[in-house]
């Protein structure tokens, strides 16, 4: 955020401007929606602007479809680039690890319910953990299917940016009148958060012992 302030680069008002452009393109603004997301995802621009403007444009129903059309292709593409581009440069690194090694070989196994769980709290970095989750051994199609973790989040998210009039009053006025579903949502994410952390350690706590013997 700090070098991007210095550089006068705003990622907020940059996928505003990107979404007043998709609300002129008529039918054509749900493939530039997907689109657009897929490359904020990519980049680690922040989702919940497009997520909320998802609402604002398309409504629940469609907003909720582009939206987890976009992040879960975009989630996609960051993870292959995590495992094929960045994965030898970061195993290097964390080769003689044993905790590490260990925890992956877990994350192979179980990897689904760990990346559901995390898709399913908010408090996980989601740009962050679609290249984490490359280096470790889950398989891109548990990685895939586990997207649906976001389906709650997103729904919930774009429901609020449809009570929006317009664009501009995304991320104020929706928001502050509507604290019943951010409260809703942080609680499954807590419920998530420790359901993760626990199911995590527990797993690896076997795949150490498993190394020990």
């Amino acid at each position: 955020m700090i070098i991007t302030a210095t550089l006068g680069f705003n990622p907020q008002e940059l996928l505003g401007n990107a979404l007043q452009w998709v609300e002129s393109l008529g039918y054509l603004g749900g493939i530039a929606f997907i689109l657009i997301y897929i490359i904020a995802t990519i980049a680690f621009f922040p989702g919940a602007i497009l997520t909320l403007g998802a609402g604002v444009l398309f409504g629940v129903v469609f907003g909720s479809i582009y939206v987890f059309v976009g992040a879960t292709l975009g989630a996609i593409a960051a993870f292959l680039v995590g495992r094929y581009i960045a994965r030898d440069w970061i195993g290097k690194k964390i080769s003689d690890n044993q905790q590490f090694v260990a925890i992956d070989k877990a994350v192979g196994k179980e990897g689904f319910k760990i990346v559901f769980l995390t898709r399913l709290s908010p408090i996980f970095p989601f740009n962050f953990l679609n290249y984490a989750f490359g280096v470790t051994g889950v398989t891109l199609k548990d990685y895939t299917l586990a997207s649906v973790g976001m389906l709650p989040g997103t729904i919930m998210y774009v429901y609020i940016g449809s009570l929006a009039g317009n664009i501009a009053q995304i991320g104020s006025k929706t928001q502050s009148e509507n604290q019943k579903l951010q409260w809703l949502i942080q609680i499954l994410g807590f419920i998530a958060t420790v359901a993760v952390t626990i199911y995590t350690a527990r797993i690896a706590r076997q795949a150490l012992d498993e190394n020990v013997n």
